[in-house]
């Protein structure tokens, strides 16, 4: 996991900006598979901080391409924010932008939320874009489960943002209970949360179509504490100042994208044995778990095309994951994984990790009397 998405769970430092040309391009790829995607369609930008987002800038810029019917951007109150954690202060989230305006009213900007809207020409431009964006204070402080956000969403069509990470178990159940269409971010693990994976194994959410398994960049405010490694990283990839990296930051959605129906190229088990550039695969074969019958596969590249048993992947096999191709089976932690099928470890046996309990995969080697328990594992099947 990522240092500083790690801190952020810990601490509910949750202020990451997404990069607008991540937003493009994961979007663009929805319209390539299906122009209209966004046709007709109220999309809702919750937890956003307008006045900060890239999610605000490319709905409100790109409004008539996409045909939107009506953008929504809300944020949380700077209070609020403080609350949770936050160790910024008012005025490192006030804009030029805001303090102008005919509305601020300093007395209030610090306890309640703001949102904006977009759905006509206000200057007579001729064209919608984010000039005609017109904001106002809410009733209370922006938190997305409240009354008045819940209005919002119910209103919506699509759900769009960067939630808090901290809050990303909460905030997927609230958009599942109004069965609304969304497009998100969140840790790669989210993968492994038991109230995510039961969606995934579903079909009813999914990874999405771009920047999974990589490294992606996010501007944090000033102030913020940044791992002077990942700020490397950020400016080797071309963003230099208030940036730091993620490792294992996801998509997710539940809207088509049509890149998911592509099946991976896989090799046989046999010539996956004599071929494979994984040495480790070369010289032990395919394991068998001790406590689940099932094969131990620790590259995607070498899930064999014809074993018709259950095989144990990497979360990353959801990033290439085509729901025609195999069928998701289980997970392979705690309560799911005994779901799935995982018998109870030997507590007779030594084993290597502390965390090894009911519900995960293990490979015992007599030779050693030791116990291989490998990483969070999804379990799948090749559909026939």
């Amino acid at each position: 996991m990522s240092r500083d998405l790690g801190n952020a769970r810990k601490n509910k430092n949750d202020e990451f900006y997404t990069v607008y040309e991540y937003i493009q391009k994961e979007v663009n790829a929805y319209l390539e598979y299906f122009p209209d995607t966004f046709k007709d369609k109220i999309v809702f930008l919750p937890c956003d901080d307008p006045e900060w987002s890239n999610f605000t800038r490319f709905f409100a810029q790109n409004f008539e391409n996409l045909g939107l019917k009506k953008l929504i951007s809300t944020s949380f109150s700077t209070e609020s924010k403080k609350h949770n954690g936050y160790q910024f202060s008012l005025e490192d989230f006030l804009t030029d932008y805001e303090k102008t305006s005919p509305q601020f009213d300093e007395n209030i900007t610090a306890t309640r939320g703001k949102i904006f809207v977009l759905e006509r020409d206000t200057n007579g431009s001729g064209n919608i874009d984010i000039k005609d964006l017109k904001w106002s204070y809410l009733e209370g402080d922006g938190d997305f489960r409240s009354d008045e956000v819940k209005a919002l969403r119910d209103e919506a069509d699509i759900i769009v943002t960067n939630p808090p990470f901290s809050l990303f178990r909460e905030f997927v159940a609230w958009i599942m209970e109004a069965d609304k269409k969304c497009l998100i971010i969140g840790s790669q693990n989210a993968i492994t949360y038991k109230e995510i994976f039961p969606l995934i194994k579903d079909n009813k959410f999914w990874v999405g179509a771009t920047c999974n398994s990589e490294d992606m960049v996010f501007r944090v405010p000033d102030g913020a504490t940044i791992n002077p490694k990942d700020k490397e990283k950020a400016e080797k990839l071309g963003f230099v100042g208030n940036y730091t990296r993620l490792g294992n930051a996801n998509w997710f959605t539940n809207i088509e994208h049509g890149r998911r129906h592509q099946p991976l190229s896989l090799m046989t088990e046999s010539d996956n044995l004599k071929f494979s550039k994984h040495k480790d695969l070369i010289e032990v074969g395919y394991q068998t778990y001790d406590n689940f019958d099932a094969i131990e596969v620790s590259h995607l590249d070498s899930i064999p095309s014809d074993y018709e048993g259950i095989m144990g992947v990497p979360i990353t096999f959801l990033s290439k994951y085509c729901p025609e191709q195999f069928e998701i089976l289980g997970f392979g932690a705690g309560e799911l994984g005994t779901q799935a099928g995982v018998r109870p470890y030997d507590k007779r046996l030594k084993p290597l990790s502390s965390a090894l309990r009911d519900g995960i995969p293990y490979i015992y080697d007599r030779e050693s009397n030791t116990v291989k328990v490998p990483y969070a594992r999804i379990f799948i099947r090749k559909r026939v």
